[in-house]
């Protein structure tokens, strides 16, 4: 690798101040981490201290990988399952009742490769009211979760979600529409 691509591939991406709250953040979430996993009141004490809105009634589990907590928004009543990654460089919305099943990964940002500097591109996700994503889904940046969702497992999702439909695939299409709420 010459020492030009290095160059670019430096994180000069950031503010001094962001950087210091990313190295804070680290030290914090070995606490995080390593709370049993009953405490979600603990992890989202933590979270919230780093600037995370946090509704009521969420559980949030220890091995949860949160990048830029600031970024983060969750309404009430929402799980976040083992091994979820919520990449947050750009926000993240997670709107009531919904289920993030383990080890989905929330991307809100990625590189623009069609640069020779690879930029950083950020765009926020949003996962509406009463859906599910189910284990080891992938969402990418700029994408929205329609409300009463599914999305199956491991799929790939780089568009949007209509509501109440049900996604499967790399990448996800619709396979049906669920039913409407009672």
């Amino acid at each position: 690798m010459s020492i030009d691509i290095v160059q670019h591939l430096r994180n000069d991406n950031y503010p001094p101040s962001t950087h210091l709250k990313r190295i804070l953040w680290v030290f914090c979430q070995a606490l995080f981490r390593f709370s049993p996993t009953p405490l979600h009141g603990w992890r989202i004490f933590l979270l919230r201290r780093f600037g995370a809105r946090i509704g009521r009634g969420v559980r949030i589990y220890p091995s949860v990988d949160v990048t830029f907590p600031w970024n983060l928004s969750i309404a009430d009543h929402v799980v976040v399952g083992y091994g979820v990654k919520l990449y947050a460089l750009a926000p993240i919305a997670i709107e009531s009742n919904v289920l993030v099943s383990q080890g989905v990964h929330l991307c809100a940002g990625s590189h623009d490769y069609r640069q020779p500097n690879f930029p950083l591109v950020l765009r926020p996700i949003c996962v509406e009211s009463g859906a599910w994503i189910a284990a080891d889904a992938f969402i990418g940046p700029g994408v929205t979760i329609g409300a009463g969702s599914v999305v199956g497992a491991r799929a790939v999702v780089v568009r949007n979600v209509p509501p109440r439909s049900v996604v499967v695939g790399n990448p996800a299409r619709v396979i049906k529409k669920t039913a409407p709420c009672q």
